[in-house]
C-alpha cells in the first residue's frame, strides 16, 4: 500500500497516492481536471484526524506552520471569566467563538490562546486602525517576530496581524502558513467573499471574538463551520459594575415641529400610497427589495422613493434633537460624549452647529487619528461620528453616549454602547436614544433594543426633564 501525501494547494488540500477509495477521508472528492483527489482547506483538522484514527500511512506536506514558544513581556492576570472562556474553548478541541461586550478584554483571551497553541497564528480584523492597534498590542506582550499584511504592508511573522479584505485576496497563498486564526469581529466573517479567509486556509485551531455574533441576513450560522461552536458568552448587564462601568440607557421623545409634521405626513402619504397601489408589503427584506424594483421603474416611483428619503431625513434629523443635544452638551460638560447619527449630513451639521469634530469616512487616516488621540487626552470633549466609531477604535475614556439616529440593527446598537463600558474608577456611563415620536423611527428604536442589555434598562427609561422641555 502506498504512502499518501497530503498538500496544499492554492487554498485546498490534495492528496496523492490513494489507490482505491477505502483510504481516501471523506472530505476528499476526485478532481478530473487534475486527476488527483480534492478537500476544502478548512478540513485539515478533520482529514488528519481520520487519517490517524483509521491508522493510515500519510505524509503530511500540506503543513507550512511552525512550533513556538511565545516568551511573554507582560504577565497580565486574567479575570475569571476570561480563563473560564479560554478553558471552555479548550474543550471545544480550540475551536470555537467567544462573545464578551466591548471593554471585557477580548484580546487577553486571544493572547492566552496564543500562549497555549504555540503555533503561528494570523489576527484578522475588520480595519485598518483595529490592524495597528493588534500589531502594537503583539509587540507589547510577546517577543516573537510580528508581522503585517494590510495598509501596505506584506510581513508574514510568527505572529501575524492583517484585515479581513487582506486575508481574502492573500489566502490561497498563505493559507497553511498559521496553526491558529482569530478572527476578530468575527461577525464580518460569514460575509460572501470575507469567509473565505476561513475556507482557503488549513488552521487547525480557531477563535473567534465578538461582542454581537448575531447578522440580519442569518449567516452567522455559518460561524459553527466556519471557525467552531459558540464556547462562552456573557452580555453586557452580567458584568457591569464589577468588570464593566456601570450603565443606564435613557430614551428621549421628542416632537416635531408643525411644519416638519406636516411635511413628514405628506411625504409620508406619497410613499403609503405608492405601496398601496403597487399591492407591496414591506414586511421583511423581500418586500423591500420590491419597493426599490418598484420604484424605478416610473416617475410615481421614483417620487415615492425621494418621499420615503425625505420622511427619514425630516424624522431623523428634526431640529428638536438638536436642542436635546445642546441640553446633554451642558448637562455632560465636563465627560467626554459620543455624538452617533445615522447620516454624515447630520453629522456635519452638528459639527457645524455646535464646533465639535466629525469623523465620518471621508475622514483622512492621520486627521481621524489626531482627533481620537485628542478625545483620549481630554482636549476635545465630544466628537460626532455615523458609523465609523461602532468597532474597532480604542476610547476608553468615553462615558457618555447619545444616538440622534440609527439602523434597526441590534449589532449596532450593542457596538454604540460598547464605546462607554471600560470601566475607570467612579465611571457611571450612560447611554441616550433621541427618538422623534408619531414616526417610524420608534419602530426602528423597539427592534435594535430588544435585548436583555437594553430591556433591562429600560424600566424607568425616559428622561422626564428632556421631554417637558422639548
Amino acid at each position: 500500500m502506498n504512502t499518501l501525501t497530503l498538500r496544499f494547494d492554492a487554498g485546498t488540500l490534495v492528496l496523492e497516492g490513494a489507490e482505491g477509495s477505502a483510504q481516501v477521508p471523506a472530505a476528499f472528492r476526485w478532481d478530473e481536471r487534475v486527476r488527483r483527489w480534492r478537500a476544502p482547506a478548512w478540513a485539515y483538522r478533520h482529514v488528519v484526524t481520520e487519517l490517524v484514527r483509521s491508522k493510515t500511512s500519510y505524509t503530511d506536506e500540506a503543513r507550512g506552520y511552525h512550533q513556538f514558544d511565545f516568551p511573554t513581556k507582560l504577565l497580565v492576570e486574567p479575570r475569571p471569566y476570561q480563563e473560564e472562556a479560554i478553558r471552555e474553548w479548550r474543550k471545544a478541541q480550540r475551536c470555537g467563538v467567544v462573545i464578551l461586550p466591548t471593554g471585557a478584554g477580548k484580546s487577553l483571551v486571544a493572547q492566552m490562546a496564543i500562549e497555549q497553541v504555540k503555533r503561528s497564528a494570523l489576527i484578522v480584523v475588520p480595519t485598518i486602525d483595529l490592524m495597528n492597534q493588534w500589531y502594537d498590542l503583539l509587540l507589547s506582550c510577546f517577543d516573537a517576530e510580528v508581522g503585517l499584511i494590510g495598509g501596505g504592508y506584506f510581513e508574514v511573522g510568527a505572529l501575524t496581524v492583517t484585515t479581513y479584505a487582506s486575508a481574502f485576496r492573500f489566502m490561497e497563498r498563505l493559507g497553511n502558513q498559521f496553526g491558529l486564526i482569530v478572527f476578530d469581529e468575527c461577525h464580518h466573517l460569514p460575509s460572501s467573499v470575507y469567509r473565505y479567509a476561513a475556507e482557503l486556509a488549513i488552521a487547525p485551531f480557531r477563535l473567534g471574538l465578538t461582542a454581537t455574533p448575531e447578522r440580519a441576513d442569518g449567516a452567522d450560522q455559518m460561524l459553527e463551520q466556519l471557525i467552531g461552536p459558540i464556547v462562552f458568552r456573557r452580555e453586557a448587564q452580567e458584568m457591569a459594575g464589577e468588570y464593566l462601568a456601570d450603565y443606564s440607557v435613557v430614551r428621549i421623545n421628542v416632537e416635531m415641529s408643525p411644519a416638519e409634521r406636516a411635511a413628514y405626513e405628506r411625504e409620508r402619504l406619497i410613499f403609503r400610497q405608492f405601496l398601496t397601489d403597487q399591492r407591496i408589503s414591506l414586511g421583511g427584506l423581500q418586500g423591500w427589495q420590491m419597493f426599490i424594483i418598484a420604484s424605478a421603474r416610473s416617475e410615481e416611483g421614483r417620487r415615492a422613493m425621494m418621499a420615503y428619503r425625505e420622511s427619514k431625513r425630516i424624522a431623523l434629523g428634526t431640529d428638536a434633537k438638536l436642542r436635546v443635544l445642546s441640553e446633554l452638551l451642558q448637562r455632560h460638560r465636563r465627560e467626554r460624549m459620543i455624538i452617533f447619527t445615522a447620516e454624515n449630513e447630520m453629522v456635519y451639521r452638528i459639527s457645524e452647529q455646535f464646533l465639535i469634530p466629525s469623523i465620518t469616512h471621508e475622514t483622512g487616516i492621520k486627521e481621524r487619528r489626531a482627533w481620537l488621540e485628542a478625545f483620549n487626552a481630554g482636549e476635545v470633549l465630544a466628537l460626532a461620528t455615523s458609523k465609523v466609531l461602532n468597532e474597532g477604535v480604542n476610547i476608553p475614556e468615553a462615558s457618555v453616549a447619545v444616538v440622534l439616529s440609527g439602523s434597526g440593527s441590534t449589532r449596532e446598537h450593542i457596538q454604540r454602547l460598547g464605546r462607554i463600558l471600560r470601566k475607570r474608577p467612579d465611571k457611571e456611563a450612560v447611554l441616550y436614544e433621541v427618538i422623534t415620536r408619531d414616526t417610524t423611527e420608534e419602530h426602528i428604536s423597539r427592534r435594535r433594543g430588544d435585548v436583555d442589555q437594553f430591556r433591562e434598562a429600560r424600566g424607568g427609561a425616559e428622561d422626564e426633564s428632556l421631554r417637558l422641555r422639548w
